[in-house]
């Protein structure tokens, strides 16, 4: 999907450098980003070209300095008092490893000051497991079971991606690790939310370890940002009920032998 766009737009370069944030939004959330009151930073930048992506400014390319890290670990410590009910700071996006050296550094400066950490990533960077030390909570998406549909939806294969989910699994289990592992499934009718989807997805998670699932409902909150952008919003029909989405939920919770076959036909 992502030759279709301006080349400005295509997929952002997974990049190294360090010192400031490049945001397009910053702000609380409660219960949304993570845990209690929080303070997410959206952050430019993505390598993936979802076509129903709700936040498709992260697409446009880096302007200006951007934001100093100790002005966010600044902001972060001031607001301490308000991270009620678990709270903490979130880095999000667009893809926030895409910025992987000045993530890397602010992560690192709010452990030091006691702060909640949470990131929310594709699970596509290679150095990911760097992060795992300075992460309280991470947020992992898995988009597809099936390499070629992966590739064909976001615009990259998922072997990274599996790799990272892995790699995260283990981590949680390991003595004296204090990560925590949430894995993200965005349900989108036509991509992925069929009963032979669920199926698959559920003999996958259970080859990469045992972690919580989150099953997203496709949305169409972004769809004017992309027309804001000057793209087309080319997702049709990509509905996902209530009921479908249960259904869904109740096969990837389904043990093993009770996992209906991927040969079924799709839900309806």
């Amino acid at each position: 999907m992502s030759d279709k766009l301006p080349p400005a737009l295509r997929a952002t370069p997974l990049a190294n450098e360090g010192g400031f944030l490049h945001l397009f939004k910053r702000g609380f959330s409660f219960a949304v980003d993570g845990p209690g009151n929080r303070l997410a930073y959206h952050m430019r930048g993505c390598n993936f070209r979802c076509p129903w992506c709700a936040n498709p400014e992260c697409f446009l390319p880096f302007e200006g300095a951007g934001t100093p890290v100790e002005e966010i670990l600044k902001e972060a410590e001031q607001a301490k008092l308000l991270f009620i009910g678990g709270g903490g700071v979130t880095f999000t996006g667009g893809e926030p490893t895409c910025q992987f050296g000045a993530l890397r550094e602010a992560l690192g400066g709010l452990k030091a000051l006691g702060i909640h950490t949470c990131v929310e990533s594709n699970a596509s960077h290679p150095e990911l497991p760097e992060l795992f030390p300075l992460v309280d909570l991470l947020i992992l998406d898995c988009k597809h079971y099936d390499d070629a549909q992966h590739r064909r939806w976001t615009g990259r294969g998922n072997g990274p991606v599996l790799e990272n989910i892995k790699k995260a699994a283990q981590a949680t289990v390991a003595a004296g690790a204090g990560i925590n592992l949430l894995v993200r499934v965005p349900l989108v009718g036509g991509v992925n939310a069929s009963e032979k989807d669920a199926a698959a997805f559920a003999a996958l998670f259970r080859d990469l370890g045992e972690f919580p699932v989150e099953v997203l409902r496709y949305h169409e909150f972004g769809k004017p940002k992309w027309a804001l952008q000057g793209l087309e919003y080319a997702m049709r029909a990509a509905d996902v009920s209530p009921a479908q989405a249960k259904r869904f939920e109740d096969i990837l919770a389904a043990p093993a032998a009770q996992t209906p076959s991927t040969d079924r036909r799709q839900c309806g």
